[in-house]
């Protein structure tokens, strides 16, 4: 079961094309000025299989890929591994947005084994003082988009271009 606290079942701002967005439920950075709150008490939300989530993906056959944002999905991601392997054999992209850098989650190997189906992660905690509505799929400068499969191919952080 993957604890959740909803779904926007086609999003235009949580990457590129036409998102399926998985909000996960439990966050232990509580950032301030975060868009989410409501996603940080883990108790909250609603539990759902990675089976129905596939479901509904499949019926958009408009979709250009999944995004789990959250709350913290790195809360949760031996939970989040079955539905990710399965989008990417379905031939969508998957976006992971992190409030912990790709150096933190390099250290937790179920983070890395969720990764390994990633393309892009937006990393890093919000911060209100760098808050910018200028930036692209981000809220703060602090954070990054990564291209995930370069980055765990030379071992450091790649930056990605989505342009």
């Amino acid at each position: 079961m993957i604890r959740i606290s909803g779904i926007a079942p086609e999003s235009i701002v949580d990457g590129p094309g036409i998102r399926y967005t998985v909000f996960t439920q439990g966050c232990p950075h509580r950032c301030e000025g975060c868009h989410n709150p409501e996603t940080h008490d883990p108790s909250g939300g609603y539990d759902i299989t990675a089976g129905e989530i596939l479901q509904n993906i499949r019926k958009n056959p408009l979709l250009d890929g999944v995004t789990l944002s959250g709350g913290e999905p790195f809360m949760q991601p031996k939970q989040l591994l079955p539905l990710v392997r399965k989008v990417k054999e379905e031939g969508l992209s998957v976006i992971v947005y992190s409030g912990y850098t790709f150096e933190e989650l390099m250290r937790n190997a179920d983070a890395v084994a969720l990764l390994q189906y990633a393309d892009i992660l937006i990393d890093g905690r919000f911060i209100l003082a760098d808050r910018s509505l200028e930036l692209l799929f981000r809220g703060s400068k602090n954070q990054r988009i990564i291209d995930v499969p370069k980055s765990l191919s030379e071992g450091k952080a790649v930056l990605a271009d989505l342009r």
